[in-house]
């Protein structure tokens, strides 16, 4: 187990979709813009509503990044036998690694340092299981490096069986999954390594093909915005062998809603609330437009060094409205017995433009003559590289799941 194993295989045809992507923000962002005011209830909404823990008293989600090259990263890039060339920077060849050592310290209490041995005893014969796209799997692998650094090589395995990726803590007898599902709903995205399409389609009442993986887990950790980042989206109700379904472009957040709805519903019949808990992350923010913190017209995060420190940055690319979206939908949640807890990720991350891959990750499409003599034209400014940012996600989690 020693040996360094890549845990995913999976073609990533990124830059192709870079420009669709930053237009569709602009179309769904825009159209909303007279109603961002209320993104500040959003972004307040605490991720527990306990009293006497340390989330109760204080908002772990404001506050402003620290440079600690004392005790950050909290893992060595190279020793994550279980890291992902997506997200591995210096593997391929970052050389700037400050992104490493900034450390969250909200404004009115310090965040618990992350204790994999705690973690782990508190998922002793339990199953932790992130539901998502991408970023989600980005958050999965930071937990996955978090807790094998902890772990004897050979206490530990992973096991690949399509859409479902186990990490195995034997000695605990603990399972931490990811499973793909980058639109909570079915959809014609669902092949974890083939879901580049070109016309996007959601089964918006459909879910059942994804929950059975997932329904029966002690903790949930749920995400997803990226993949909906479009004006419309065509929307079918029968299945996509059938040849008498009913296809409707369906415009934006609408389709959202109704996809959020149905796994709403599905929680709320099939989840066993004495025993699992449910989280949901907000949406990642993305820096694809370097105008936006003041940088050239035609850049993005490429060559970025440090974090944003203007407080309370917002970029165009976090829409309220879908924010509020997600919202409305666990407030109905809520109000019907079943709390979902947010984790808040989204003004922390808003700050740190430099933490993405950029160029320094694998390329699963050889690069044009254009591309190589313009690097920011393939930078990857949505992901995040290992160890960084998901790493405090992952903090901001733990404190949730250990209810400190």
């Amino acid at each position: 187990m020693g040996k360094k194993t890549p845990i995913l295989g999976i073609r990533c045809t990124f830059q192709s979709l870079v420009c669709l992507l930053v237009a569709a923000i602009f179309v769904i962002c825009t159209v909303h813009l007279t109603q961002s005011s209320s993104r500040e209830h959003v972004l307040d909404r605490t991720a527990s509503k306990g009293s006497g823990n340390l989330v109760s008293r204080c908002n772990l989600f404001y506050g402003k990044w620290v440079f600690d090259n004392g005790t950050y990263p909290l893992y060595k890039e190279r020793e994550c036998k279980f890291m992902s060339d997506q997200l591995a920077c210096e593997k391929f060849g970052r050389k700037d690694l400050s992104y490493q050592n900034w450390r969250w310290q909200p404004h009115e209490c310090d965040l618990p340092r992350f204790n994999a041995t705690r973690l782990l005893e508190s998922l002793r014969n339990k199953k932790l299981v992130f539901v998502g796209d991408s970023l989600n799997r980005g958050q999965w692998v930071s937990m996955i490096c978090l807790v094998d650094a902890s772990l004897a090589p050979e206490l530990s395995s992973m096991h690949n069986n399509g859409s479902l990726m186990s990490f195995k803590a034997h000695e605990y007898n603990a399972s931490i999954d990811f499973y793909w599902a980058p639109m909570l709903v079915e959809s014609n995205s669902d092949d974890p390594v083939n879901h580049k399409v070109p016309d996007r389609i959601v089964r918006v009442g459909a879910i059942e093909k994804h929950a059975r993986h997932w329904t029966d887990s002690d903790l949930l950790v749920f995400n997803t915005y990226l993949w909906w980042r479009r004006s419309k989206m065509k929307a079918l109700w029968g299945s996509f062998e059938s040849s008498d379904g009913i296809y409707k472009d369906v415009n934006m957040p609408r389709v959202y809603e109704m996809a959020l709805e149905t796994w709403a519903n599905l929680l709320e019949v099939h989840v066993n609330r004495s025993r699992t808990r449910v989280f949901f992350v907000s949406l990642s923010p993305t820096h694809q437009k370097a105008q936006e913190w003041g940088g050239s017209e035609d850049g993005n995060c490429y060559g970025e060094t440090e974090p944003i420190f203007q407080e309370g940055y917002q970029g165009q690319a976090s829409c309220p409205v879908m924010m509020r979206t997600v919202e409305k939908v666990l407030d109905g949640l809520s109000t019907r017995g079943l709390n979902v807890q947010m984790i808040n990720i989204t003004q922390l991350t808003e700050y740190r433009k430099e933490g993405h891959p950029s160029v320094y990750r694998k390329q699963w499409e050889a690069l044009t003559q254009d591309q190589l003599s313009n690097p920011s034209s393939y930078a990857d400014c949505i992901h995040w590289c290992l160890p960084g940012v998901p790493d405090v996600w992952n903090e901001l989690l733990y404190a949730q799941i250990m209810n400190l």
